[in-house]
């Protein structure tokens, strides 16, 4: 009794002042100055003020038992589960349109819409970096009030940055002709509504909402089907309205992102929201786009030291792993937002959670790979393949290696995200896309498709110990290995209470930027 008398205290007395500190990964209401008012709270907020007051006390509320070691277990099997769903139905979506439009228009039509993806996918990169990483890293697992302000601006970040690119294509699909004239006007057209519906799969996984993610998905697909009958029946099977289509259903599913969020995105917070998280965006936005630059020099290198015979078979290997990228995929929707829980619920268990991460993945890597090179000799290259499945099985060992390092890598991604350590990971990407780039060239110029493939594991597999080596430092500068070390703050024993001394780095809040400030004399709050 005496212990929930002081509880109630304790809570009361915090109320007026609620100190986001104890709802987010490390400060990050105070780091944008961007708290939810008292009067703002909802029902979710004042349930997390409550546990929070219990969590500080040593105690839990009644009927808590369900959020112990088994209820968190099954919560973030059901996140996981909901990441593997989206990323399912995103990846076929995606391939379902490729292969249909390969099959219908033929090679030409079919290059100008790979040259129109490959461009979108550029963009996509971007959008993520300025927009949506932002968001995951710093609001993952927030209150319900924070998170909803803060979509508000990313949406809108997302939606800006596909006006620009829609600019952009349209300009350039003037200046082209035929038919990538046609494929760069219909995207142009739709980019808008491409880079907002993916900034809304975001932006649910970061509130822990992979279901809605998933609904999204699902309408984009459901008005993608009967869009591609319809030209079907009338004709009209060319690649503009092809690539209008995909794009119009994607836009319909960003229509619905708003209310199924309940949120509208405010395109003028833009150039606040870049402002506020520049730490984090541009460097996000450069890293984002290394990596797709990486990615495309592999590819047109190969094309110009070998052979396109050797692009292709590399390309059908990657095709033989898409299963494992698809898990690969679900599961990268959910790590960044796991490890900022993580961290904002025992930070001293980053680095466990990173391991762990990493060694699954890299188990399910080394299984799939061994079950294609086991039946692709089979049979199962023949039927999937035909005859090139022959110039792809020596690439599958070397492409499975450099999966496993793809793997482990991801494992300190998520957490260099989780601390919001954009320097560091800028400079791994950095490093490791330079590389990545110097031995797949290299090995293309020697040894052709099997050298390209066993470069870019080499790369690959230095890249993850550098991405590591990042993650100890971050971890060390950060506070949180002393904490794990320890089980107590660094330097709580010598600072006074209260102190920011006394809190690890990445706990610690940052100096406001002004951002509330800004929005309160736009009379948006």
């Amino acid at each position: 009794m005496g212990v929930a008398v002081r509880v109630e205290h304790g809570a009361a007395a915090r109320e007026p002042a609620f100190d986001p500190t104890a709802t987010t990964p490390f400060g990050p209401w105070r780091a944008v100055d961007w708290e939810v008012r008292p009067d703002e709270r909802n029902d979710s907020d004042q349930a997390e003020v409550a546990q929070s007051a219990w969590t500080s006390a040593g105690a839990a509320p009644a009927g808590s038992g369900s959020r112990g070691v088994p209820g968190r277990l099954r919560g973030l099997g059901s996140r996981f589960g909901w990441g593997l769903a989206d990323q399912a139905v995103s990846s076929l979506t995606n391939f379902a349109v490729s292969l249909y439009v390969a099959r219908t228009l033929g090679a030409v039509q079919f290059g100008a819409f790979s040259l129109a993806y490959v461009t979108y996918s550029f963009i996509l990169n971007a959008s993520r970096g300025l927009a949506t990483d932002p968001l995951t890293v710093r609001f993952s697992g927030v209150g319900t009030g924070a998170w909803k302000k803060a979509v508000s601006a990313a949406t809108g970040t997302a939606t800006a940055v596909g006006l620009l690119a829609a600019a952009g294509m349209l300009a350039a699909g003037l200046l082209l002709s035929g038919t990538a004239r046609s494929a760069f006007i219909a995207m142009g057209l739709t980019m808008p509504g491409l880079m907002l519906q993916d900034a809304w799969r975001y932006a649910f996984f970061a509130h822990g909402q992979g279901a809605r993610a998933f609904l999204n998905d699902l309408i984009w697909a459901a008005a993608m089907a009967p869009a591609l009958i319809t030209l079907r029946l009338t004709g009209h099977e060319t690649i503009f309205w092809f690539v209008l289509a995909w794009g119009a259903a994607a836009t319909i599913a960003a229509a619905a992102g708003p209310l199924q969020a309940r949120v509208i995105p405010r395109i003028h917070h833009t150039r606040t929201w870049i402002t506020t998280h520049k730490d984090l965006a541009i460097r996000y936005m450069v890293e984002e786009s290394f990596n797709s630059f990486s990615g495309q020099v592999r590819a047109y290198g190969l094309a110009f030291f070998a052979t396109l015979a050797a692009v292709g078979a590399v390309q059908a290997a990657i095709t033989l792993m898409g299963p494992f990228f698809v898990i690969m995929g679900g599961i990268s929707l959910v790590t960044v937002p796991e490890a900022a829980r993580v961290l904002r619920h025992s930070p001293r268990h980053l680095r466990l959670f990173c391991v762990l991460l990493a060694i699954g993945l890299a188990i399910g890597a080394c299984a799939w790979g061994g079950i294609l090179y086991a039946a692709l000799p089979k049979g199962l290259g023949e039927w999937l393949l035909r005859g090139i499945w022959r110039p792809t099985f020596p690439l599958v060992l070397p492409l499975t290696a450099a999966v496993i390092g793809a793997c482990i890598t991801a494992g300190a991604i998520a957490g260099l995200r989780a601390l919001g350590s954009s320097r560091r990971s800028l400079r791994a990407e950095v490093i490791t896309s330079a590389l990545y780039i110097v031995f797949t060239l290299a090995g293309a110029a020697e040894w052709g498709a099997i050298g390209a493939v066993g470069g870019g594991a080499v790369a690959t597999l230095i890249g993850a110990a550098i991405w590591w080596f990042q993650l100890h430092v971050a971890l060390r500068e950060s506070g949180v290995t002393q904490l794990a070390l320890t089980g107590r703050q660094p330097g709580k024993h010598r600072m006074p209470p209260g102190t920011k001394a006394s809190q690890p780095a990445a706990l610690r809040p940052r100096p406001a930027t002004g951002f509330r400030a800004e929005l309160d004399q736009r009379g948006e709050l």
